[in-house]
């Protein structure tokens, strides 16, 4: 075969990054259209219509689906009789060159959210890189490679035990689940790895993220062995629980389960859980020497026919004359369009807020919180005429232990985030008589199209986690939970389980 040349590699890279990050897959699609035409529950289907409508929005932009464009994930399969035609440094120092092409692509610059030091200063590399490299050695003259690009929010919500060998796994798995909540974006997939050791399991599930969907195929022909049933139950299962796109309630939190296993210790049985969220991101290709990869895009045509409008009844707010009486107003499930002004802020940006109080310095005089809503967003930077690059939710429950204090010091009237929030900043919440607003996650590019105006107004050297202040108009919100302290992702799923049927869960 013909040697393959370095560039060859990192370019393919840097091209696969790129397609992912505004491409999802097919597969996804469709079974995520499939979701969208069976849900029954209003506030589900309208979160998968934004999720739909922004994956067609940034095929033809050729923008970022989410605002976090991911660590970089990438399994490389080498063929052993693989020569290098020029290579002068390692394969990772290849993968992270690709990283760096990929993110600083002044067409579409994709955010940075990679941390040195991550138990220390923190220092973000500005580049995206170091990927994260599994690499084996097989057997022919080709390079395979299946790269992901992995959001935060998903990430997270990872979950891995040491179960006993007579335990059972679907048990464990509808006990976990719900208890990922709705950070991860759901709907999406469930990676599921089972046996080796602690670290061969998370692998598996990792790497069973990079399999296309098939549930419906599967179905359709009948499971051939027990893995396949497995996948099955848990599928089923897991959708039973109600939680639903964005965690609002509905028929559909999984599209599909995938498992790998491998042989483990006659003590033992790993088992960890990695999910995928609504920005899936991940391709295959192969290298043969003969040039760099060609991603074909997908066809316009191919992408279902979901065009989402904000609903006729919703409530426009301005926020410039919004008051603590109108906000009290406000019913769980409603749906708000903000106009107006707003500040932003997430994990950095509240961590060197507390500090500020604590010290007795105060704020930045430019940042004023008093009677105004501040969103948890960490934006893609702009490119071309845009005021803000991909603008979507964070995860809101990473603020929780900083929502009495902003609450109580600050003067702040409410928090836009995404999915929901835990007990601690629920009651922080309804003590204040301050309100909780959900945007969909996996809709960023759809987001950022409410934004008109942004300025950094504070904390600048933070990047993407500075506090910056929007303008927007019509910018589309869901009342998760209000000055009562009701909270829609756990009314939703609760009313969508009973609905669809109780299923045995185990108690822990």
């Amino acid at each position: 075969m013909a040697p393959i040349k370095q560039e060859e590699f990192v370019q393919s890279i840097a091209d696969a990054l790129q397609y992912i990050s505004y491409y999802h897959p097919a597969d996804y699609i469709r079974a995520l259209a499939a979701a969208y035409e069976r849900e029954e529950s209003a506030p589900a289907r309208d979160a998968i219509a934004q999720i739909l409508t922004n994956s067609r929005m940034c095929a033809e932009g050729r923008r970022p689906i989410c605002q976090d464009t991911g660590i970089v994930v990438a399994f490389v399969r080498v063929g052993m009789n693989v020569r290098w035609a020029d290579a002068t440094v390692s394969l990772q120092q290849m993968v992270d060159e690709g990283v760096r092409r990929a993110y600083l692509h002044p067409d579409n610059k994709l955010r940075a959210s990679i941390l040195a030091e991550p138990a220390g200063a923190r220092r973000n590399t500005r580049d995206n890189t170091p990927a994260v490299v599994h690499v084996d050695l097989v057997p022919g003259e080709k390079v395979e490679v299946d790269i992901a690009a992995k959001g935060g929010g998903s990430e997270n919500k990872s979950k891995f035990v040491m179960l006993n060998p007579s335990d059972s796994i679907v048990d464990w798995v509808l006990k976990t689940v719900p208890t990922m909540g709705a950070g991860w974006c759901p709907p999406g997939m469930l990676g599921i790895g089972i046996g080796g050791s602690a670290e061969k399991a998370m692998v598996l599930a990792k790497e069973a993220l990079m399999e296309p969907i098939d549930m419906h195929e599967l179905k359709a022909r009948g499971p051939r062995n027990r893995l396949e049933e497995l996948r099955v139950e848990i599928h089923d299962k897991v959708n039973a629980l109600g939680i639903g796109a964005q965690g609002l309630g509905g028929l559909t939190t999984v599209l599909d389960v995938k498992i790998r296993d491998y042989p483990t210790h006659a003590a033992s049985l790993p088992v960890a859980i990695i999910p995928n969220c609504a920005a899936t991101r991940h391709v295959h290709f192969v290298l043969d020497g003969s040039g760099p990869a060609v991603l074909e895009p997908p066809r316009l045509e191919d992408y279902p026919d979901v065009r989402w409008a904000p609903a006729a009844d919703a409530r426009r707010v301005d926020l410039a004359r919004v008051t603590r009486e109108e906000v009290a107003r406000w019913k769980p499930g409603e749906t708000l369009l903000l106009n107006g002004r707003l500040l932003t802020g997430r994990d950095a940006a509240h961590k060197r807020i507390q500090e500020l109080l604590a010290s007795g310095r105060g704020l930045p005089n430019q940042v004023d919180f008093r009677n105004r809503f501040i969103y948890y967003v960490g934006p893609v930077d702009p490119v071309r005429d845009e005021v803000v690059g991909p603008a979507g939710p964070t995860t809101a429950t990473r603020m929780d232990k900083f929502t009495d204090m902003m609450l109580e010091k600050t003067g702040l009237l409410g928090m836009i985030g995404k999915a929901e929030r835990g007990p601690v900043a629920i009651e922080a919440i309804r003590r204040h008589r301050a309100v909780y607003l959900m945007a969909v996650g996996g809709a960023a590019y759809l987001v950022s199209k409410a934004i008109r105006s942004s300025r950094v107004v504070a904390f600048e050297e933070l990047g993407m986690e500075a506090i910056y202040e929007f303008e927007v108009r019509d910018m589309p919100v869901t009342v998760a939970v209000d000055v009562n302290g009701t909270s829609v992702h756990q009314t939703g799923p609760a009313h969508w389980q009973a609905k669809i049927g109780k299923i045995p869960v185990a108690v822990a």
